[in-house]
């Protein structure tokens, strides 16, 4: 190991995980689906990657697109318009795949277009509008990001990836 890494482990050691989450705090991940703006927490964000050769898999729901291979990791795919319940958009050279981590499960998500990590202070956060108003996806929505005239629908990855079991049959 050189003295810089000895130094960087020392460092990392000595700041610790509380550190790294301040430092994380208020950023969001920020795309494009349809022209509208989405984010989600950067705490998840692994890596973003151009769409690839995707292998379909049987009896699935229709918005999971099937499995890539990521440096000899298998991870599923699923396409966000379509978990939304909207219209599957053609893929272009912006199509991105956003590489995400929930505790021990790896999932890629198809987006139209990656945007930029933003900070979004949480008083510049309203909550998700209620009763009705907002549509199927809205089960998804933690808040509204407002920056200027600006709206980030801000995502709850722990229930848009979480596919029920009864979705299968």
């Amino acid at each position: 190991m050189t003295q810089e890494q000895e130094y960087a482990a020392d460092l990392d050691d000595e700041l610790g995980d509380d550190f790294y989450e301040d430092a994380q705090k208020d950023r969001f991940m920020t795309f494009e689906i349809a022209d509208q703006n989405y984010g989600v927490d950067i705490m998840h964000v692994t890596e973003i990657v151009g769409l690839q050769d995707i292998a379909v898999v049987p009896d699935v729901p229709h918005f999971v697109k099937g499995m890539i291979n990521l440096r000899g990791n298998v991870v599923p795919v699923i396409d966000v318009r379509l978990r939304f319940g909207m219209q599957e958009g053609e893929y272009d050279d912006r199509t991105c795949v956003i590489v995400v981590t929930l505790e021990t499960s790896t999932i890629g998500m198809i987006v139209d277009r990656v945007n930029e990590v933003r900070v979004i202070p949480e008083d510049h956060i309203s909550p998700p509008p209620q009763g009705g108003v907002v549509s199927m996806e809205g089960q998804y929505i933690t808040g509204l990001g407002r920056e200027g005239e600006e709206v980030t629908v801000l995502l709850d990855l722990v229930s848009l990836l979480n596919i029920q079991i009864d979705e299968f049959k």
